[in-house]
């Protein structure tokens, strides 16, 4: 499995990767960030010829078909996996998880606004395509009053989405992990427009995403990638 991480301070995010890991039965799995030096290239010496690799992404975008690929030998004849962002069976696992929150709210989904916060790019459009994509899946598993999506690098921006929610809305980062973009971006839109609804779990970390990635990594076993 391999996320961005952060160039800043690469160890916290590299342990908070291993940590969701999952263990799958027949498989060797370790886990790296682009970020923390050497990592990559620690795990893929463990790994031996033709590791699958499993990007803990959002987007089908530079990272992984450039900045991962570009890191990678030809030679070892890697796989690849789609990114977690543009599973398509993400909408399913996200969409209860949703149903949870609003029965622990006491809410209906049609009387719920949902507003999806993602990190969005000034310089691709992969990223909201992307999230474009997930959220229009998204709408046809369950019906939200309205579904607003604002972005941390791109317009519509995060703060200007935020004051549009009503009281009764709830936030979903679009987000791989839990890192800076989920801890201080978001939070940060979220109390200056006092946003009052409740804050879920970034997606790469909600009930289910790790089954997810075992029926990824199991399918490749397969050929079925």
């Amino acid at each position: 499995m391999v996320s961005h991480g952060q160039p800043s301070d690469p160890d916290p995010a590299e342990a908070a990767l291993s940590r969701i890991t999952p263990t799958v039965p027949g498989w060797r799995v370790e886990s790296a960030t682009l970020a923390k030096p050497s990592a990559l290239e620690t795990a893929l010496s463990r790994a031996g010829t033709s590791p699958v690799i499993y990007p803990m992404f959002m987007t089908d975008g530079w990272f992984v078909q450039s900045a991962l690929r570009d890191r990678l030998s030809p030679a070892d004849r890697p796989v690849i996996l789609p990114p977690l962002g543009v599973d398509p069976d993400l909408p399913g696992v996200v969409a209860r998880a949703l149903k949870a929150e609003l029965t622990r709210q006491g809410w209906k989904a049609d009387e719920t606004t949902l507003m999806v916060a993602a990190h969005g790019s000034g310089r691709s459009p992969n990223s909201a395509r992307d999230t474009e994509q997930f959220v229009e899946r998204l709408s046809r598993l369950i019906r939200f009053e309205k579904i607003r999506t604002g972005y941390v690098e791109q317009p519509p921006f995060l703060p200007d989405v935020t004051v549009l929610c009503p009281p009764k809305s709830i936030c979903l980062p679009f987000f791989a992990a839990d890192g800076g973009h989920v801890q201080d971006d978001i939070q940060d839109a979220l109390t200056a427009c006092g946003f009052s609804g409740p804050c879920m779990d970034p997606v790469g970390l909600l009930p289910g995403v790790r089954g997810l990635i075992v029926q990824g990594i199991s399918r490749a076993a397969l050929g079925g990638i």
